[in-house]
């Protein structure tokens, strides 16, 4: 078995081998929660399990058990989230609501066969009272205006675009919210649904029984919604259903797994949509990172006076005094993961004028959209990034970490 040398086991699981399983397995929530990671894994190796979560979009290896306390953990987290104990090969998913010290906490459950055993990880849902208003997300300099601009429109297609775990479900919740004002039917298809909205109508779709993002969505049309969540677009008929649906008077958010704004249009042209009906229907794009915010009691001050050119691409935005000095973390504060301790959303809001719908109805590469809605006056990830590092809010190597390296011809 690895040493555990190798892995600092928090004081608060320091007696976790000796526990019994479901009180060892509250103890490993517990202490996720208490993290606030966004998920925890349990991986399988030849003969032991490595406990990790992710907090801060960083992975924390926490504890090392023996294969067979490891597998039980596995499988009694299986048993709470309805899953198939004898299937251990192919993925499944589950959904586990849990008390930790009398507070509910809801967990999306994915179990996989690996090499060695069973891999399983637990994203850790938001609760109701954690999330977040629009004006809570992180968009800087012109985005928030862009953002009310397109929410102001009464039909249309807004995508948002990211990786997994960029916040995309968090921004479309804030987006929901923002326009529940109890004028408008909202209609909302999920999978799960991961946040309750008072006044919305939400379904979840059930594979199983062939409920999928599809045939949600053609019933829905028929229940005269204002505005319609689709939780992903995975398929050519979902996309394009979802464009007919905005062509037809109906506001569609929905995301796409794409790192920059402009490729989502190449996304949504690769499911087969109609290039002149994606551009009528587009509104905009809204892509996203997340990034570490420092510790604004413990940050180290920079002088940057002498380099006035430093934050000459983000000078309108910036409020007097900002930009003379940046911030760098404290590593060796306690209360902080390395001098960080939250994040915060990292945007590109790319909206389309009558110019830009041109360029996408004639299939423009990711390319020359990227470049015209610069000229339009986007700020990119870059120039968003040095906003919040000009602000105080991060770091110059956190920046770096965060800003994609993929470039844009590569989604030409």
């Amino acid at each position: 078995m690895m040493a555990e040398g190798q892995i600092e086991v928090p004081a608060a699981l320091a007696d976790i081998h000796q526990a019994e399983p479901r009180a060892a397995l509250d103890s490993i929530l517990r202490y996720a929660a208490e993290q606030k990671a966004s998920d925890l894994f349990f991986h399988s190796n030849s003969n032991h399990y490595v406990i990790s979560i992710r907090k801060l979009g960083i992975i924390c290896r926490l504890v090392v058990l023996p294969f067979e306390q490891g597998t039980q953990l596995v499988n009694l987290v299986k048993s709470s989230a309805g899953m198939d104990l004898t299937e251990r090969r192919h993925p499944m998913d589950g959904r586990w609501s849990h008390l930790i010290d009398d507070r509910s906490y809801d967990f999306r459950v994915n179990s996989i066969g690996s090499l060695y055993g069973e891999d399983l990880v637990l994203r850790l849902l938001p609760m109701a009272q954690d999330t977040l208003g629009l004006n809570e997300l992180g968009f800087v300099g012109n985005q928030p205006a862009d953002l009310r601009a397109m929410l102001g429109s009464g039909s249309g297609l807004l995508l948002v675009t990211g990786p997994v775990g960029a916040g995309k479900s968090t921004t479309l919740y804030a987006i929901l919210e923002h326009l529940n004002n109890g004028r408008r039917v909202i209609h909302t298809l999920e999978d799960p649904v991961e946040h309750v909205i008072k006044g919305a109508r939400q379904c979840q779709v059930q594979p199983k029984i062939g409920l999928t993002f599809l045939s949600l969505l053609r019933g829905i049309l028929r229940q005269s919604p204002d505005v319609i969540m689709i939780g992903e677009i995975r398929d050519e008929e979902t996309a394009k259903t979802a464009v007919r649906a905005a062509n037809s008077g109906h506001l569609v958010l929905t995301t796409l797994h794409s790192p920059l704004a402009a490729g989502a249009v190449q996304s949504m042209l690769a499911f087969g949509v109609n290039p002149y009906f994606l551009a009528n229907s587009l509104l905009g794009i809204i892509a996203q990172r997340l990034i570490r915010t420092l510790s604004p009691t413990s940050r180290k001050m920079y002088d940057v006076s002498h380099s006035p050119e430093t934050f000459r691409d983000v000078k309108q935005f910036l409020e007097p005094g900002q930009g003379n000095v940046i911030y760098g973390p404290h590593e060796e504060d306690p209360n902080s993961m390395g001098g960080y301790v939250g994040q915060t959303g990292l945007f590109e809001v790319m909206t389309l004028d009558r110019k830009m719908k041109d360029m996408v109805s004639n299939q423009a590469s990711a390319t020359e959209l990227h470049a015209a809605a610069l000229e339009k006056g986007m700020l990119d990830f870059s120039k968003a990034a040095l906003l919040k590092v000009a602000q105080g809010v991060t770091g110059a190597e956190e920046m770096m970490r965060v800003i994609p390296a993929v470039e844009l011809h590569d989604y030409d």
